[in-house]
């Protein structure tokens, strides 16, 4: 677990722009349980999740289309609530970051962190936004 002073900014992140912070496996699946569309983003303290994760989730949301709701957990901090998530993921392995947009609850787009490392916050955005054309 790291500690709060460290994650803060990191939670700040996000949560200034919007993103509800879900801090219970009950809070997942009940933000899943909404209708609509629903981004959540597992966050993290690792360098590709400030350079690339957490700015490309950022710069999608400038989309026309965008999820009904966005939502985050933190890896290595919000346990109960990153497995749960990480349930609803399945099959796709964990890893953090890493972003998956649901539609009605169901899983129809998934950002894995090798498909996050090392690439431009654009390029996350991009494709992110193009998961949105489609679903949102």
């Amino acid at each position: 677990m790291y500690p709060a002073e460290l994650v803060k900014p990191m939670r700040e992140h996000l949560t200034q722009v919007g993103f509800e912070e879900l801090y219970s496996a009950e809070a997942v699946d009940a933000a899943l349980a909404k209708s609509g569309t629903t981004l959540i983003v597992v966050n993290s303290v690792c360098g590709c999740a400030a350079a690339n994760a957490r700015p490309g989730a950022i710069q999608s949301l400038q989309n026309d289309k965008r999820p009904t709701q966005t939502v985050t957990v933190f890896a290595g901090v919000d346990k109960e609530a990153v497995d749960k998530a990480r349930e609803h993921m399945i099959p796709f392995p964990p890893s953090s970051p890493c972003m998956a947009l649901f539609k009605d609850g169901e899983l129809v787009h998934m950002l894995e962190r090798h498909h996050i490392e090392g690439r431009p916050a654009e390029l996350i955005a991009e494709n992110l936004t193009n998961a949105y054309n489609e679903y949102c």
